[in-house]
């Protein structure tokens, strides 16, 4: 048997899923401070840290924004930080000359491997915490 949400409901949940998102980006802001960076910085740290699937060492800028959910364009001023503080470069696409290519530095992995247990920790505290306000 199927029950079906009612309208008021659907949107309740929906908000107290915008609430939670807030509340752990904030707190991700707070925590990833002292690391010099922010909630977004770390997520593309992160996913350039798991490397690209096609050459496991970069990603096209294109690719970068499916996965942190940032336009272009902003991805594209935070990554411009990134490179400014040398913790990620960005080179030419090989296969498409108008593309760009990005890519850790040491000094970017060794950021992301300090700041990452922080990150990990605030989402097990924000996220354990929401499951059980819900």
């Amino acid at each position: 048997m199927v029950v079906k949400k009612s309208e008021g409901a659907l949107v309740q949940e929906w908000r107290d899923v915008l609430a939670l998102h807030a509340r752990t980006t904030c707190e991700l802001d707070r925590a990833l401070h002292g690391q010099g960076i922010g909630a977004s910085d770390f997520e593309v740290l992160d996913v350039l840290a798991e490397g690209s699937p096609q050459d496991g060492e970069s990603f096209r800028v294109q690719e970068l924004a499916a996965q942190v959910h940032l336009s272009q364009s902003a991805l594209s001023r935070l990554v411009a930080r990134l490179e400014k503080s040398g913790l990620v470069v960005r080179g030419m696409c090989g296969e498409d000359r108008r593309g760009v290519r990005v890519k850790l530095t040491e000094a970017g992995r060794r950021r992301h491997a300090e700041a990452r247990p922080l990150h990990r920790a605030v989402l097990k505290r924000m996220l354990d915490a929401g499951a059980t306000e819900t």
